[in-house]
């Protein structure tokens, strides 16, 4: 219970003497997308994960597993940013991270009809077929990389 005289407010929480700030009350600046270029990055990126993981550079396999999966997440990223394009980068960012971790949980769940799904070079790409932690880590690198790309990007265009 709060004490006599101290008013609990949204931001904070009361535990004895000491306020304990809510997790995320920043304030959100407003983001305008461009469809366009998010399009753009998107291909590039795609393309770049096919390269990537088709075997044609001579990559370390640490490399080329998880910089694949990077780079999976950051597609994750690039394609909500395209459809909520006014959406905060932070929002854009926690439903990326939750969206990959699901895609990844789920390969621990193994049914005739959603391993034939996998069994698919589409199905393999998008969904995967083995559950990793590591690649929880991957994801979260691959998303950070774009959260980091679009303030830059989102900076310098404030500034022109």
């Amino acid at each position: 219970m709060p004490e006599v005289g101290r008013v609990e407010t949204p931001e904070s929480y009361w535990l004895g003497h000491r306020a304990i700030p809510k997790l995320m009350t920043a304030t959100t600046i407003p983001v305008q997308r461009s469809r366009r270029v998010y399009a753009i990055a998107t291909a590039l990126v795609i393309g770049t994960g096919l390269l990537w993981r088709s075997g044609l550079f001579p990559l370390p396999d640490f490399v080329a597993k998880y910089g694949g999966d990077s780079l999976w997440a950051l597609v994750v990223f690039l394609g909500l940013g395209f459809a909520f394009s006014r959406s905060s980068t932070t929002r854009i960012a926690v439903v990326a991270v939750c969206f990959a971790w699901s895609v990844e949980f789920l390969q621990l769940y193994h049914a005739p009809w959603i391993d034939g799904i996998r069994s698919t070079r589409l199905g393999h790409l998008v969904l995967g077929t083995v559950f990793n932690g590591p690649d929880l880590l991957a994801y979260v690198i691959g998303i950070a990389l774009g959260v980091s790309a679009e303030c830059i990007f989102l900076n310098e265009s404030q500034k022109a």
